[in-house]
């Protein structure tokens, strides 16, 4: 239409009854009544071929869903090509608004494996730097048994099906029979080798002889839970990204992509270009379309307070970063309690293993003297490590101020601040499936006030009911029928509900 004959519409003295006379007025000069504005639209927004947009409007155009009385710009070829950019327009939007939301679970889920795979390795090297500086006899020996501890711990913590407890008895298990030959009796660590049939039943009989004491149940019950919150994290940050997945590929049914042309395109037919929907009219449209993806906000809603608690298990009060932490106290007060219990264990091993031993050379090693800043060899048995977070931590200050998220990038991170940062951003999106229709509604993409576009005409305000969220609302929606659920987001919608039960 020729902006010289036929000012903008939006801005003729905000009334439909105006823009009406106008309209007519152009009809009536059919000479200089063009489609030059609704080529350009058409090409700007890479709607189709260009020719099939006629030079003028057409009298008797057979259209089946932009049909008004009157010229149009519009053919039936043009329809197809509306319906195909607008289902693309109208993806690539959900696509934009659910990216964010997106890369927030999926950057946060790599960023909290990059940290405890950060925190496996500190506390491996703690544990290794006390066998080597205050246990040498063993640290050669006990270093393959070490790795597969800690190996374990990080498959489990990716999602594999593996036991903590397990892992750590079998640790306990393979370091009784170095530290019965290397530490309790090192006088006969020649006449024996792990692999042979005295270090196969020392293995069987350490839970009964218990001759580490209470520290391998207390290590296994405390990494057990520190690090099941941080496994069921990590794998609660994949279904969001699956839903998440879900969402980008949803399909639009006819009948809303019907809907969408009717609101978007509609007005081009009559040379309307500038006009846009009304705000109600947006949000029926859009909640009709996006019905079965809202019905994900409730099972998204609990899944979200799901991340927080498991959140805050994982990372409050330094759960998982002290159970790692204590490994080594843990592994050292159990070392130092079998010392101390040299002969009644050699008694309990001789008569059940059959080896005699005689008297044990030496109840503490000989080369080097067990010497640490603070427990010496006529200390007594030590206590557990302190349960107070706090105590730890001011113990620990001696060492690296805090564990870096990514330490080859940036060391001011810890576990703590990393949760707190994800919670924060997590508040956000905690209604994204109900609040989507709106956000696709918001902006320029709509006229709230003014003359707008009401899908049949341009009036002053929608007269329509506007209709809520999901399915069960629809009924009531006077711009798109909701036939039936997508099944895909069914399919989504009950996996995350199993999801939220499980966890």
């Amino acid at each position: 239409m020729s902006r010289g004959i036929c000012p903008r519409v939006n801005s003729c003295a905000s009334s439909w009854i105006c823009a009406a006379v106008v309209l007519a007025a152009c009809v009536i000069d059919a000479e200089s009544y063009s489609c030059h504005e609704v080529r350009t639209a058409y090409q700007l927004r890479q709607v189709g071929p260009l020719h099939r947009v006629p030079e003028t409007p057409g009298t008797d155009v057979d259209l089946l869903i932009c049909k008004h009385q009157g010229p149009s710009c519009c053919t039936r070829k043009m329809e197809e090509s509306y319906q195909i950019a607008v289902k693309r327009e109208t993806l690539h939007n959900i696509q934009s608004y659910s990216y964010e939301l997106e890369h927030l679970i999926s950057g946060h889920s790599d960023a909290f494996q990059d940290m405890f795979q950060y925190l496996l390795s500190f506390s491996q090297g703690h544990l290794s730097s006390l066998l080597e500086g205050t246990y040498s006899p063993l640290s050669r020996h006990t270093l393959p048994h070490v790795n597969q501890l800690f190996s374990s711990l990080s498959l489990y913590l990716r999602g594999a099906n593996v036991s903590v407890e397990a892992s750590v008895q079998q640790f306990f298990n393979n370091l009784f029979p170095l530290v019965y030959t290397r530490l309790i009796n090192p006088g006969i660590e020649g006449s024996m080798t792990e692999a042979s049939e005295m270090g196969d039943c020392l293995r069987m009989i350490r839970q009964d002889v218990n001759p580490f004491g209470p520290y391998p149940a207390a290590m296994a019950q405390e990494l057990a839970g520190a690090l099941g919150a941080g496994r069921q994290l990590g794998l609660a940050l994949e279904e969001g990204v699956e839903v998440m997945n879900a969402t980008e590929h949803v399909s639009l049914s006819k009948e809303c992509v019907k809907g969408l042309v009717k609101m978007v395109f509609c007005s081009h037919c009559r040379g309307l270009t500038l006009i846009k929907p009304c705000v109600g009219y947006c949000l029926n449209v859009m909640r009709g379309c996006l019905a079965s993806v809202s019905e994900l906000d409730q099972p998204w809603r609990r899944y979200t307070s799901l991340l927080e608690q498991l959140t805050h298990a994982m990372a409050g009060q330094h759960s998982l970063e002290l159970a790692l932490l204590e490994v080594r106290g843990r592994v050292h007060n159990a070392l130092l309690y079998a010392q101390r219990r040299g002969p009644l264990i050699t008694a309990t091993v001789d008569k059940v293993c059959g080896l005699t031993t005689g008297e044990p050379t030496s109840m503490h090693p000989t080369s080097p003297e067990v010497t640490t800043s603070t427990v010496t060899s006529s200390s007594p048995l030590p206590s557990a490590a302190p349960s107070q977070p706090e105590q730890w931590l001011r113990q620990l200050a001696h060492l690296k101020s805090s564990f870096p998220l990514k330490p080859s990038k940036n060391n001011k991170h810890s576990l703590r601040t990393l949760s707190r940062e994800f919670l924060m951003y997590l508040q956000r999106y905690k209604s994204f499936f109900a609040a989507l229709p709106e956000m696709l509604c918001e902006g320029e993409n709509v006229m709230d006030d003014s003359t707008c576009w009401s899908g049949d005409d341009v009036v002053e305000s929608y007269s329509g009911r506007v209709v809520g969220n999901g399915l069960h609302a629809q009924r009531q929606n006077p711009e798109v029928k909701v036939r039936t659920v997508d099944p895909t987001l069914a399919e989504v919608k009950e996996k995350l509900d199993r999801f939220n039960r499980v966890g």
